[in-house]
């Protein structure tokens, strides 16, 4: 991983298997974003390869490549919510992209996705309207979408208090259980680490 002559991380070797919890670590300013960044196509690596199963990441072509991100969920520190939009807009943006369904069925499955991370009620609040709280939630609603084979998180915990983050913790763990996905997680909170059962972790130099 490089910007220009300057190497962020080289030599890195890892593989997750389907189901994972996978924990990525390291101290700050390491790379953990922006491998993250590399490992959901956002930015191509200097040298190696991302795999997908038997699929090279950057070697696909544009269509395959648009349909193996299809199946990835991504929550960001912030949540990055449109703040234009309502939760249920926000949600509604991978549907109208991605699906051909009428509105109406779209804004019945945001419903669905505010609802399945405790926002139901909300649907027509703005994000400056909610807590940091809820805006990771229903950035994780957005994640959600499109019920994503991999989800990816970067620091989901960061800037919530204790109790908040335990809650996203166990939210997190529920999701993955019943949408049967394979978690990726950048975090360095040894909290939420412990709290979160079965794990594998990747330690960056």
């Amino acid at each position: 991983m490089a910007f220009g002559d300057f190497i962020v991380q080289h030599d890195l070797n890892f593989s997750v298997s389907q189901g994972d919890i996978f924990i990525i670590m390291g101290g700050s300013g390491c790379g953990k974003s922006t491998l993250l960044r590399h490992m959901v196509g956002l930015q191509r690596p200097a040298k190696g390869q991302v795999m997908f199963a038997d699929v090279s990441y950057w070697d696909a072509e544009p269509e395959q490549r648009n349909k193996l991100m299809r199946q990835f969920g991504m929550l960001y520190q912030s949540g990055a919510l449109w703040s234009s939009l309502t939760l249920a807009e926000n949600i509604a943006l991978p549907l109208n992209q991605y699906t051909d369904l009428p509105g109406k069925s779209i804004r019945e499955l945001a419903e669905l996705k505010l609802a399945l991370v405790g926002l139901s009620g909300f649907e027509d609040y703005y994000p400056s309207e909610i807590s940091g709280g809820m805006k990771k939630r229903a950035g994780l609603a957005r994640a959600i979408a499109l019920d994503p084979d991999i989800l990816f998180f970067d620091e989901p915990s960061a800037g919530l208090d204790p109790i908040s983050a335990h809650l996203l913790d166990e939210l997190i763990m529920q999701l993955r259980d019943s949408l049967g996905a394979t978690v990726i997680m950048v975090t360095h909170e040894l909290d939420s680490i412990f709290a979160i059962g079965k794990t594998r972790f990747f330690l960056i130099p």
